[in-house]
């Protein structure tokens, strides 16, 4: 008899802005997952700032270069200093040179790649070469299979490397019959977001009570509803300004969107980061730890008796 393939259920994990403490809930979720009976396959789609692999003990397997951008090189030998790329160029990348000794050249730094300069050369003197922008990473933790990646500084995150992480997860997902995949999502709403949440079946948001965090909560929620990504919340640090913790409760009662959990503050979770480990494994009995218990019950709820697609 052939083993059913398990559907894979995709739960993205967001946050309208940074510092909310995603990534530790993120880190949280995966011990449980690695305890129940929906192990998973874990990505980290904050390639900005990747920092799950530093909370979960990984163990890197394999690195791959990533290859996102272009940019242009002028054949000095071919160019006859016509200075149309100087005049194309709109980010003014094109060094024009002030006497005959000199040539023509690209400054690298302002370079967009966008290849108008190699169109419009007559001579066919300018080629677009592919650029290293970072590093993808396959990696063992106590919990499952994490696929991450780090950018270079000063490379552009435009979602491409977001997709690959996720790419490489969801094939070791499928060849290993796992049935979920928790995704660590960037924060905003940009198009690493955008990427990150595609296909999936839930986006968990956390936010935390203030004005900032309320403004982001309202507009990662647009974007998801744009994309109709099904969407829960989570409060982290409901306890430290019970005014902003209302304010988000309100928010998503009128939006029809359901409450899974309210984190309270817990000096726990600075010492589980300074150990590597989530808080869920570090301090089992802390109150956050309670509550992402709590949060991921529920979750699985959600996930798991949903019709397959």
């Amino acid at each position: 008899m052939l083993n059913q393939t398990k559907p894979l259920r995709q739960l993205v994990i967001l946050s309208g802005k940074g510092g909310t403490g995603k990534t530790s809930v993120a880190a949280g979720l995966m011990h449980l997952s690695a305890l129940s009976t929906n192990p998973g396959v874990f990505a980290d789609a904050d390639v900005d700032a990747a920092n799950l692999a530093l909370v979960t003990e990984a163990v890197p397997l394999e690195t791959h270069a990533y290859w996102g951008s272009q940019s242009a090189e002028i054949n000095t030998k071919l160019c006859d200093r016509c200075d149309l790329c100087f005049q194309i160029c709109r980010f003014n990348a094109i060094h024009k040179p002030e006497n005959l000794q000199q040539n023509y050249n690209v400054i690298d730094l302002l370079c967009e790649g966008c290849a108008a300069c190699a169109y419009m050369c007559p001579q066919s003197a300018i080629d677009m070469s592919k650029q290293q922008d970072g590093e993808w990473f396959h990696s063992r933790t106590p919990y499952g299979h994490l696929f991450h990646a780090e950018l270079f500084p000063g490379a552009e995150n435009t979602g491409k490397l977001v997709t690959t992480v996720k790419q490489f997860a969801k094939l070791f997902a499928e060849d290993h019959n796992l049935g979920l995949m928790i995704i660590d999502g960037p924060p905003g709403i940009g198009c690493p977001v955008i990427s990150a949440s595609g296909g999936a079946d839930l986006a968990l948001l956390v936010a935390e009570p203030g004005v900032s965090g309320l403004h982001d909560l309202e507009r990662i929620i647009q974007t998801l509803d744009h994309f109709n990504v099904p969407r829960v919340v989570c409060i982290n640090k409901a306890d430290i300004y019970p005014t902003g913790t209302a304010d988000i409760a309100e928010l998503t009662e009128s939006l029809g969107l359901a409450t899974v959990g309210m984190i309270p503050y817990d000096p726990s979770i600075s010492e589980s980061i300074i150990h590597g480990q989530p808080i869920t494994k570090f301090c089992p009995q802390s109150p956050s730890a309670l509550a992402i218990k709590d949060i991921w019950s529920k979750l699985e709820g959600i996930l798991f008796t949903q019709d397959s697609k």
